[in-house]
């Protein structure tokens, strides 16, 4: 089935998301769309699926023009889309959650469960699937919930299928193996739209590639095109894509982790006896598939995680349970992972949140008194050190670009006295562009002697920042690393396999 977009145009008040996309798909063609998060990738497929209606444009299916109320009028079209953030329920088996929304029923109108292990087996025998339609699909791995999605929607028939983001919580080895479900489909005719703003993967499966920027198409390209010409079509400049980094220069043990611990608030046990140490100038990554434990382990090491057992040590004062406070009074430095939750107030200015967790005194307030010209001056240096694209140090800062924002972040951190930086996720839904520049301040910090701990999912994030390598598995720290270990072998790791080499700390 042959998939068009003409002219689609979507706004939200005075934001325009989609502005007059064209895009053809044809019937066995990967057709990738490519941008950066909040490029207007997925509002434009959500259009598609129904669950938004387009201000602007047509929807046209093998040359007929078509009109969805909701994604059940998209289903019954021969449109899939398989959700970044699995659409199943967990206490449900693999053929409950296919049939659910589209119950058949046999004699006295009781569910045909019988049937829906058939289209389970049939699907997953024709693409290799090994999906057993009576497992409970909490007790699968996430690449195997993946393939329970691509089945749901190959069960309803689909001629078209979307793929929105479908790597960002899968290992390396898990990913591969839906680029290889993705060439099958592919070969059987089926139309694919591949969302995503990874480079490798894109170069990789697609056969036409479509750039999107700030919700316009702004350039289609070959799979043969490189990294930095993607690269410079998604931002609209040249960007250097390489980490450039000397061998770390290490001083003494700074940071000493022994036995981490932590309980959830229901009594969960998120991170199990974790033990590891960082020494100056040296940045150790800590790598693994989201929801391992890895929020967790950064939250307690900044006084988030009430419910901590286990030793914090920086340079050789406990801070084991201490308040957020004296944490980073002590010289700690915090990225979080959510900056809108927990890293800024978006009604605030710049200027104002440059000074949050530092409005108790000097320098920035004085005998009760905010001194306004020090914060003005303090705030426009940062602005400018760090690139902040802003009209003004009292822009709200809820207005600013998502790279914008976690540049004031970084600014804000990086303006401390640090012995300790702890950064999760610090590039998370920012454009090439300031992914760029973040990782060159994030070395620049490494090289001045400050200890680094970097959080991240990103594989390609966590070997081009990381001296060494720690990767976490349902809590626990599977093995610490070199930072050069080869991807397949930190792929392993995530899924809980033991490396077969020793990465002690030097």
């Amino acid at each position: 089935m042959k998939l068009e977009l003409r002219g689609i145009t979507k706004k939200f008040g005075s934001l325009v998301a989609n502005d007059h996309i064209d895009l053809t798909v044809e019937p066995g063609e990967i057709h990738a769309l490519l941008g950066e998060n909040g490029a207007g990738k997925s509002t434009l497929m959500n259009v598609l699926y129904g669950l938004y209606q387009a201000d602007e444009g047509e929807i046209l299916l093998d040359d007929e023009v078509q009109h969805f109320a909701g994604p059940g009028d998209a289903m019954k079209a021969g449109i899939g889309m398989v959700h970044q953030h699995f659409m199943l329920i967990p206490v449900f088996t693999v053929a409950e959650n296919v049939m659910l929304g589209h119950e058949s029923t046999k004699a006295g109108g009781l569910l045909d469960v019988a049937d829906a292990r058939r289209k389970v087996r049939e699907i997953s025998d024709r693409f290799g699937f090994d999906v057993d339609p009576d497992a409970l699909v909490d007790d699968l791995p996430v690449g195997v919930q993946q393939r329970v999605e691509i089945i749901k929607a190959l069960s309803r028939d689909a001629k078209v299928l979307v793929f929105d983001e479908p790597t960002a919580v899968l290992t390396p080895q898990e990913t591969d193996e839906l680029m290889q479900i993705m060439r099958q489909l592919k070969q059987n005719g089926t139309a694919i739209v591949f969302i995503t703003h990874k480079l490798r993967e894109v170069r990789e499966v697609a056969d036409r590639i479509t750039v999107v920027r700030l919700g316009k198409v702004v350039g289609e390209a070959a799979p043969t095109a490189s990294n930095a010409e993607l690269a410079s079509l998604m931002v609209g400049r040249a960007v250097e894509l390489t980490v450039h980094k000397e061998a770390p220069r290490l001083g003494e043990k700074a940071l000493v982790v022994e036995g981490l611990t932590v309980i959830d608030p229901i009594g969960q046990l998120v991170v199990n006896e974790v033990s590891f140490e960082v020494r100056r100038g040296e940045v150790l990554c800590v790598a693994g598939v989201q929801g391992n434990g890895q929020t967790e382990l950064t939250e307690a090491l900044v006084g988030l995680q009430p419910r901590v057992e286990g030793r914090i040590l920086l340079d050789g004062d406990e801070l084991t349970r201490a308040s957020v406070r004296r944490i980073l009074n002590a010289g700690v430095g915090f990225v979080p992972e959510d900056r809108n939750e927990d890293g800024l107030v978006g009604e605030f200015t710049i200027a104002e949140n440059l000074m949050l967790d530092r409005a108790d005194g000097p320098p920035f307030v004085k005998a009760g008194n905010l001194q306004l010209g020090y914060l003005a001056e303090f705030a426009q240096d940062r602005v400018e050190e760090f690139d902040v694209r802003t009209p003004s140090i009292e822009t709200k800062v809820g207005r600013l670009s998502g790279g914008n924002q976690q540049k004031v972040v970084l600014a804000r951190e990086l303006s401390r006295d640090l012995r300790l930086l702890v950064a999760a996720q610090p590039t998370r839904g920012v454009d090439v562009g300031s992914i760029e520049f973040i990782h060159k301040r994030i070395i620049e910090t490494r090289d001045a002697g400050v200890p680094v701990v970097v959080v991240s999912t990103e594989l390609d994030e966590v070997t081009a920042l990381a001296d060494r390598i720690m990767v976490m598995y349902r809590g626990r720290v599977v093995g610490i690393v070199p930072g050069d270990t080869p991807r397949d072998v930190l792929g392993l790791m995530m899924a809980g396999e033991s490396p077969n080499t020793e990465g002690a700390a030097a």
